[in-house]
């Protein structure tokens, strides 16, 4: 049986990084892949993490082809898409400042004809025929009890209870990859990766690690991982195995 949530020493770290993102101090403009980024109050602040520059590094961005994001955040990875060259991207969040903050640092880089930001709990907001190139979510790592409520908008970002949102990722993604499309996870060992390995098997999905890194910080290490699911079988994605 795995326990939820992270060891203490992550805990504490966890913590931190959560009071940090609350901080009046926290920055209305942060710098980030050598470029300025708008950041608005009740937003996930990539500046106190190193995930969201690592995952945005590591993504093969489809040239000329389309993207789509789920919970972008402040928009950092859908805009940094759009200047890699992908002619269109679509990014999510249910996060309604995250939607703001997306569309303003669009404006900010000259590409929000090429980024369309939706209001949307995981795929819902999208149309059946919706169909991406890339599929990517730097998801809310930490599992939480599956009866446990968000507190805040801005806690849907770090707790995912019982995992029910990863489930949904999975069960959902399949549904708007193109063909040859490739299909991403932003995790890391923070995060219950026994339950996700669970999660992909009943979803018809092998797991392969694209890229990963080690990081420290005053009270933890902590691996990042970037994370390709391929079908088992043609057309099989996100279909439960029977």
């Amino acid at each position: 049986m795995h326990k939820p949530g992270p060891p203490n020493d992550d805990a504490t770290e966890l913590t931190g990084l959560i009071e940090r993102h609350r901080s009046a101090e926290r920055p209305r403009v942060f710098t980030m892949l050598d470029r300025d980024w708008d950041l608005l109050p009740e937003v996930y602040a990539p500046v106190y993490a190193t995930s969201t520059s690592l995952f945005t590094r590591w993504l093969r961005y489809p040239s000329g082809g389309s993207m789509l994001e789920v919970g972008c955040g402040a928009g950092l990875t859908a805009v940094t898409a759009a200047l890699a060259g992908c002619r269109s991207v679509t990014a999510l969040d249910i996060n309604p400042a995250a939607v703001d903050n997306t569309r303003l640092n669009a404006e900010r880089h000259g590409v929000a004809d090429r980024v369309r930001v939706l209001h949307s709990d995981m795929f819902e907001a999208l149309d059946d025929t919706d169909a991406f190139d890339l599929i990517f979510w730097n998801s809310n790592f930490v599992e939480a009890p599956a009866d446990a409520a968000y507190p805040s908008e801005l806690a849907r970002a770090f707790f995912d209870p019982g995992y029910d949102s990863h489930e949904r990722y999975l069960a959902g993604a399949g549904r708007h990859l193109r063909p040859g499309g490739r299909l991403y996870l932003g995790f890391s060992d923070l995060r219950n990766r026994t339950r996700l390995d669970e999660i992909a098997a009943r979803r018809q999905y092998r797991i392969d690690t694209s890229a990963h890194e080690q990081r420290s910080t005053a009270t933890t290490t902590v691996e990042f991982q970037l994370l390709e699911f391929t079908p088992l079988q043609p057309g099989t994605s996100g279909q439960p195995v029977s």
